[in-house]
């Protein structure tokens, strides 16, 4: 994705944001609403798995 597509795309949503790097990071909210951890460590896990032990810390 160059830096033009970056700046021109509208995110009307709370499920989501992009990151500084362009990639797209989902928000609590959206975790919420999925209904179950994936395990994957993501940035606002509302469930509190820690990727480092495996482990659902809440």
């Amino acid at each position: 994705m160059n830096e033009q597509n970056k700046e021109n795309i509208s995110v009307d949503t709370e499920d989501f944001y992009y990151t500084p790097e362009g990639y797209k990071c989902f928000t609590e909210k959206y975790h919420l609403k999925r209904g179950y951890c994936c395990k994957s460590g993501c940035r606002h896990c509302p469930y509190g798995f820690d990727k480092k032990t495996g482990e659902v810390k809440k």
